[in-house]
């Protein structure tokens, strides 16, 4: 047999900026982000926004239109801001990224123009696959909106929609141009969704770096009513630790079967569908990373001690750490969250791979999950979440 085989080598620069009232005319992060500074080429450029955002802050999009038109000899603005619904719903078809291409195609968005998408983590892993695939790929922006993105979602390197109830199964790799993390959007979340992205700068701390984990704790307080400096200070550390998981891990687009950025995902994502997304996915992690917390203490890999520090935060943080998805049954009578365990394999493919923690900052793979005790964690999280609202009741009356 005769072979030709070479080895491609291909280098990404993966850029996060962090800056405050990014569409400021005076502000020139976006500007000096994407104008060639060595020629004079005008870039066009496609905007697509999240509606509730826009709603929330009603001079924004006249901001990004007065942006463009200050900066009008470096760029251009084909059109007025798509807007879109944001949320996980805006997911759950080809519509949208349809219509974006409809507008690449419309605007003659090419291969040196730019999608700029301002939303929370949904609307940018939509716009992103609508990015990735227009031309084989159009430089890509991402302006996140949401603490969940700002720290986790939005600045990695994956795209994708919902299909066949299961969540990113249509999707791509493509790491966006630049990402740009603008504190002065967090401004207009509500509580909830201000929350939302705590949660993942907990698991990344967990298997990633103890003293971060430690700090979140000193901060517990501060953070549960959202002081803006501990928040970007969590958001900026949980940042970095994902971008440097996506940089130096050795497999980026995972092609391997391991996913430790997912620690606590494989019922996390079941947990959304079961719910019909009524549940938030940094919800849904909290429940997730519990879950796998107490299975871990349970199998011995994890110190009891440990383990209740982790739920405890969780808790002072302000997330629940059960939903009563996690008891809900198929025909068999078996929980349907523990679908979630073999969905999670087949979304990787080969052997199943789970990230467990073997103490605070450190994680462990295992290949094999014991269902018997993981049903019984799960019957543990609910008594203990029963016990927290019993607790409760006595001191409101």
């Amino acid at each position: 047999m005769n072979i030709i085989e070479r080895q491609i080598d291909v280098t990404y620069r993966h850029q996060v900026r962090f800056t405050h009232d990014v569409f400021s005319t005076a502000n020139l992060t976006l500007r000096d982000t994407i104008a060639d500074q060595a020629t004079a080429q005008v870039h066009r450029v496609l905007t697509v926004m999240d509606e509730a955002m826009c709603r929330a802050q009603p001079g924004l999009v006249d901001q990004v239109r007065a942006y463009f038109d200050r900066h009008g000899d470096r760029l251009k603005l084909v059109c007025d801001p798509m807007q879109f619904e944001g949320g996980e719903r805006t997911k759950n078809s080809y519509f949208h990224v349809s219509e974006i291409h409809s507008k690449i195609e419309m605007h003659h968005i090419d291969r040196h123009s730019y999608v700029i998408a301002v939303g929370g983590g949904a609307l940018l892993d939509m716009a992103g696959l609508a990015s990735a695939t227009a031309h084989r790929g159009v430089r890509h922006v991402r302006i996140p909106s949401t603490t969940l993105s700002q720290a986790d979602s939005g600045v990695g390197v994956k795209n994708g929609i919902n299909a066949f109830g299961k969540k990113n199964f249509i999707g791509a790799f493509a790491p966006p141009f630049a990402v740009i993390n603008d504190f002065d959007l967090l401004a207009s979340l509500n509580d909830r969704d201000k929350r939302n992205g705590f949660v993942e700068a907990v698991k990344v701390a967990l298997i990633r770096d103890r003293a971060f984990f430690e700090w979140i704790e000193s901060q517990a307080d501060a953070l549960a009513s959202f002081d803006p400096a501990p928040m970007q200070r969590l958001i900026r550390r949980c940042a970095e630790l994902h971008i440097d998981h996506i940089a130096t891990s050795g497999d980026p687009f995972e092609f391997g079967s391991a996913r430790p950025l997912d620690f606590g995902h494989w019922a996390a994502h079941k947990l959304e569908q079961l719910s019909e997304y009524r549940i938030r996915h940094g919800e849904a992690v909290a429940i997730g990373v519990a879950l796998d917390v107490l299975y871990a203490r349970r199998i011995g890999h994890l110190s009891c001690e440990a383990a209740d520090r982790i739920l405890s935060l969780l808790e002072r943080l302000g997330f629940e750490l059960f939903a009563n998805e996690m008891l809900h049954e198929d025909e068999s009578g078996t929980l349907q969250v523990i679908n979630g365990l073999e969905e999670f394999r087949e979304h990787l493919g080969g052997d199943l791979t789970i990230t467990l923690l073997r103490e605070l900052g450190q994680g462990i793979e295992v290949h094999e999950m014991n269902l018997p005790l993981v049903i019984e964690s799960i019957y543990e999280l609910r008594d203990r979440q029963a016990d927290r609202e019993q607790s409760v009741i006595p001191a409101r009356a």
